[in-house]
């Protein structure tokens, strides 16, 4: 873990206790600088009492001796209008900054790959390390996903820092600085934190700031925004892009086209691989992250044997279309992460013969984007507070069967699917969010996960 001993005998406020406030906050006072923390929920401050910090509201307090405000990524920082705080630290010239900003300072050695994007950059963060990890490489993931950065371990030389990176935390880093980074996509997301889908952009081209000449920048080239950028670094940047695709073959970059993997980079000299047989790897979005994560450990040396010894044995994520169990002609997905139509696109369009468990707290939009998908879907289940909603949609389209609860649904979709004929999955992916049931889209998806495994006894 590291210490941050470059704000020794700073005073320094940390304002919101997740994971990364708690973590920031025990590094920085380990690192002999002057803490006092501060959240909303009495819960966390009382949990900060007890690991020995000193709490204190900042929005209460004498900011003169403060020299800066480690803000949490969820607290709003621009729209709809800054956080009182925030407005509080402005007034006084305070600067604010996140906890990858305390972690660039601190970072001794080492390599950086940042990852981005509003879809995929967990699975494309995780399938790197992995690379890396199987291989033997040194290698430390955190960030977005997992691990706070600051409870990550100091790294050698040669060792390789993976890091997803959010929208928020990108806002709070000033300092940040990739030697390779990575934009997967643009789209219209948390827009209520950036005002509109253009500052959002603006805000998430900052994983490619202060790279020099010997940086890379992996970009997506079939998304309209990461190409504008592609083409204002081109013009304007100084590192080396370096283009993905999965519509079109490139004369120079990766791509993947049914499945087949390419690597047209100087490295790779046309090497391909197949990775359509790859369950943790299904689909045209997993293709893009497999080029992704290929692209960036080509970069940093890996051959085409290690590269493959990566792709094939990676498990995906859990809650991410996680495959839990086959059991004969039947897969069981647990895709609970998928917490709106878009991401749930992902899984129907990757699955045939679906018996579809969905539905919980609606998020605006519904899922009329998922009609295209229809004909997939043996028959759906919907659970949760959006039922009659969902079925208004669904009703002519698809058989359906209102389950109210999870439970049941998972009974109805299994005694139906052992009564079909061919391969078939059934396949949670609520297009929801979770709150109505249940405390997390986590919490959803290991119910399932218990219902699945209540089969194998």
């Amino acid at each position: 873990m590291m210490k941050s001993h470059a704000f020794e005998n700073k005073e320094i406020a940390v304002f919101g206790l997740g994971k990364s406030g708690f973590a920031t906050a025990l590094r920085l006072q380990e690192g002999q600088a002057r803490v006092f923390v501060w959240d909303d929920n009495e819960g966390r401050r009382s949990a900060a009492q007890e690991m020995g910090l000193s709490v204190q509201n900042f929005g209460g307090t004498e900011t003169s001796s403060v020299d800066a405000l480690v803000l949490s990524p969820g607290v709003p920082l621009t729209h709809p209008e800054p956080h009182p705080v925030v407005k509080k630290a402005q007034k006084n010239h305070i600067p604010i900054v996140g906890d990858v900003e305390i972690f660039m300072q601190e970072k001794e050695a080492g390599r950086v790959v940042g990852i981005t994007g509003t879809n995929g950059k967990s699975t494309t963060t995780a399938l790197i390390n992995h690379i890396l990890a199987v291989n033997n490489c040194e290698t430390a993931m955190g960030g977005n996903i997992g691990t706070p950065v600051m409870d990550l371990p100091q790294l050698g030389q040669d060792g390789v820092y993976v890091l997803e990176l959010s929208s928020y935390q990108l806002d709070l880093t000033p300092s940040w600085q990739a030697d390779i980074a990575v934009i997967l996509n643009v789209t219209p997301d948390h827009l209520d934190r950036h005002g509109d889908i253009q500052h959002y952009a603006s805000v998430k081209q900052r994983i490619f700031q202060k790279q020099t000449s010997e940086g890379v920048a992996v970009i997506n080239s079939d998304d309209p925004f990461c190409q504008l950028m592609a083409e204002d670094i081109l013009k304007n940047g100084a590192q080396r892009v370096l283009p993905i695709s999965t519509k079109r073959p490139l004369q120079t970059g990766i791509y993947v086209l049914n499945g087949i993997l390419t690597d047209k980079t100087e490295r790779g000299m046309g090497w391909s691989i197949d990775i359509s047989n790859v369950d943790s790897l299904r689909g045209v979005h997993n293709w893009q992250n497999a080029a992704a994560a290929v692209s960036v450990v080509r970069s940093l040396g890996l051959d085409n044997e290690q590269i493959e010894k990566g792709l094939r044995s990676f498990g995906g994520l859990v809650h991410r279309m996680e495959q839990i169990d086959k059991k004969g002609k039947i897969r069981f997905v647990n895709d609970s992460k998928a917490t709106n139509a878009e991401a749930a696109e992902k899984a129907l369009s990757s699955f045939e013969n679906i018996f579809w468990i969905c539905g919980g707290r609606a998020k605006s939009g519904g899922i009329e984007s998922l009609s295209p998908y229809f004909s997939r879907i043996q028959k759906a289940y919907l659970i949760g507070e959006c039922a009659d909603q969902f079925e208004t949609t669904l009703a002519g389209h698809v058989k359906l069967e209102k389950c109210k609860e999870l439970k049941a649904a998972f009974q109805s979709a299994l005694s139906d699917a052992k009564a079909f004929d061919e391969e078939c999955v059934i396949l949670l992916s609520p297009a929801t969010a979770s709150f109505d049931q249940f405390p997390s889209f986590e919490a959803r998806g290991d119910a399932f996960r218990t219902l699945v495994e209540g089969e194998r006894s």
